[in-house]
């Protein structure tokens, strides 16, 4: 029997499916759609990738579940001095406890006791103060969210400030980077050393503001700006160089020569720009929320950082678990939220591929290379003006002010401030090279994996040193050892995530695809071919890691979750002399200075090629 013409696209398709009966279909193009539909739905799927992030994601939940486990402390014990002033912890006493909390069978029955509290809206009782360690939390993550809205409004209004540079030149045919250096001068600042310099400033000279607290909108103002200062010039420096990077594309040429108007051009521009940076908004939302403690501790803020940096230091695990899953709540939702709008603002060209690639910005590596070079040069004469004095001696008077024998004061105990910032260069840049050695190693073999390891480099990347720390300090007490745990535990997310993407792109080269042909084995072309391609970039990538690594162990020991006293370390160094920046004000500013130094070093390395 001949065979019938096609006459339309569906029963021709269908024609060629084995078993298939053209005739049984009534509506072949519906069809057609549902199948290209689940085809599309297919290509996206990978299983690999959505094991590793739901194990990644129930491995952090495990973590916080196994704390009172892992902790130094006897829960019972802590939970019975807090709720019994007076009494003897018998053996019976402490007993009855765990079984209440569930710590008398084991781990797993632990984590199912906490679970089940959890699915209840229990989420325990602080070992510390006896109060219920839900509704505390939740009464601190409420004014640490206030803190976060205020904080993100300055934020865009500075990078909206340093985008419209951008824009305005790319508008008027000036495709040319702007508002690099301004923007990477907010970024190099930490927010635990502008919140005292915006202290002094503005609360003890010009009395402007008040200094601490949280009693009414004046309050808002100072650590929103040292909150929100270098989040704005990381957003600002991130959406200026996507604006100029897509005045380069062809389309806008294209738009120009057509007559298109100006604001049409700028809402395009912004449209396709801006779009890729929903996620790091994202980010920053979470950062400014969980990331604050350091801003909280210094400007007395009831907050949930406050409250998880306390938890931390006495061990009180119920309170740090309450905190770190609101946290990761909010890091969910905020993430969720953020895909949504990347996907309304793309339209139809969400995932269909209709976006082309931008052009590269190019920076002035050699500006960049130069204010590396003099910060690093800086810092080397300032250690070795220092490192021959004694950091733990008292050899002067308390707070003596800087002379030829002094030449940066003494602090409160009448030791050398040179000796302790040259002694405490030594100290963080040889825990950051272990820390940078650590990452590298551990980058190296996650990115050997590259789908399987999808879902921990996400869950590293989100979370800040600083959750990190507050987590090993629970666990083992704060220490200098716990600091470096702390930040290479999530140090190695950005170099893993750069080695997984150098291992699939060595994958697609041509020597590599035949290798096998020629009778080589899986080991021997990661040996010979994968590696040697992969090692080299890496390399140079924990380099310009190792100011930032620096950064975050200075954090930690500000925070009092790193280097105790009397180790001169720079953090601790700047938080003992924090309470006298009225008094003695060269106490502050030499550690400050030293760490501005090492963050624009940082900050000029990462720019320079």
């Amino acid at each position: 029997m001949s065979r019938p013409a096609a006459g339309r696209r569906g029963d021709a398709a269908l024609d060629v499916v084995p078993g298939v009966d053209s005739n049984a279909v009534s509506e072949p193009r519906w069809w057609g759609r549902v199948g290209r539909a689940l085809a599309r739905a297919r290509s996206r799927y990978d299983g690999v990738t959505t094991a590793s992030r739901v194990v990644a994601l129930a491995s952090l939940v495990a973590l916080v579940g196994m704390l009172p486990w892992l902790s130094s402390k006897d829960p019972a014990l802590s939970i019975f001095r807090a709720t019994s002033a007076e009494g003897e912890a018998t053996p019976e006493v402490l007993d009855a406890i765990r079984r209440s909390l569930g710590l008398d069978g084991g781990p797993l029955r632990s984590i199912g006791h906490w679970l089940a509290g959890l699915l209840r809206g229990d989420m325990g009782t602080s070992w510390v103060s006896g109060i219920d360690a839900g509704a505390a939390t939740w009464q601190e993550f409420g004014v640490s969210l206030s803190l976060m809205g205020t904080t993100l409004l300055v934020a865009l209004v500075i990078s909206g400030a340093l985008a419209a540079s951008a824009l305005r030149n790319g508008l008027r045919g000036r495709s040319r980077p702007s508002g690099g250096a301004l923007a990477a001068i907010l970024t190099a600042l930490p927010e635990y050393l502008l919140a005292p310099i915006l202290i002094l400033f503005l609360a003890v000279y010009v009395r402007l503001l008040p200094p601490l607290g949280w009693n009414g909108p004046e309050n808002m103002v100072l650590p929103s700006l040292a909150l929100g200062m270098p989040a704005g010039g990381l957003l600002g420096g991130l959406a200026a160089d996507a604006i100029t990077a897509t005045f380069g594309e062809r389309w806008v040429a294209t738009w120009a020569t057509a007559g298109v108007s100006g604001r049409a051009m700028a809402v395009a521009v912004l449209r396709r720009a801006l779009t890729p940076l929903i996620g790091q908004v994202a980010l920053v939302v979470v950062g400014l929320t969980g990331g604050a403690v350091a801003v909280e501790k210094v400007f007395a803020i009831p907050g949930i950082g406050r409250s998880l940096l306390n938890a931390a230091i006495s061990q009180d695990v119920p309170v740090l678990q309450a905190g770190i899953l609101l946290l990761l709540a909010l890091a969910l939702g905020t993430g969720a939220v953020a895909e949504l709008v990347r996907r309304a603002l793309l339209g139809q060209a969400a995932g269909a591929g209709g976006l082309s690639a931008s052009p590269p910005v190019g920076h002035s590596d050699r500006v960049a290379r130069m204010v590396a070079i003099a910060g690093a040069s800086a810092l080397v004469l300032m250690v070795l003006a220092g490192i021959s004095r004694n950091p733990t001696v008292s050899v002067a008077g308390r707070l003596e002010r800087p002379s030829p024998a002094l030449p940066l004061g003494a602090d409160a105990l009448g030791r050398d401030v040179l000796a302790r910032v040259a002694h405490g260069a030594v100290s963080t840049v040889l825990s950051a090279l272990a820390v940078m050695v650590v990452c590298f190693v551990i980058a190296l073999l996650v990115g050997l994996f590259p789908r399987a390891s999808v879902g921990f480099v996400e869950v590293a990347n989100a979370a800040p040193p600083v959750l990190a720390g507050l987590i090993v300090a629970a666990v083992t007490g704060p220490s200098e050892i716990g600091a470096v745990i702390a930040v290479a535990t999530v140090g190695w997310a950005p170099m893993g995530s750069h080695a997984a993407s150098l291992v699939m792109e060595a994958r697609q080269r041509p020597d590599i695809g035949i290798a096998p042909v020629l009778g080589e084995g899986r080991v021997r072309i990661m040996l010979t071919r994968v590696l040697p391609a992969v090692i080299p970039p890496l390399v140079r990538h924990a380099a310009l890691r190792l100011p930032g690594i620096a950064l975050a162990l200075a954090g930690l020991g500000f925070l009092g979750l790193g280097a105790q006293a009397p180790t001169p370390e720079w953090g601790l160094v700047l938080s003992e002399a924090l309470p006298y920046i009225e008094r003695a004000p060269w106490a502050v500013s030499a550690p400050a200075l030293a760490l501005v130094v090492l963050s624009v070093t940082a900050v000029a390395a990462s720019r320079s090629n």
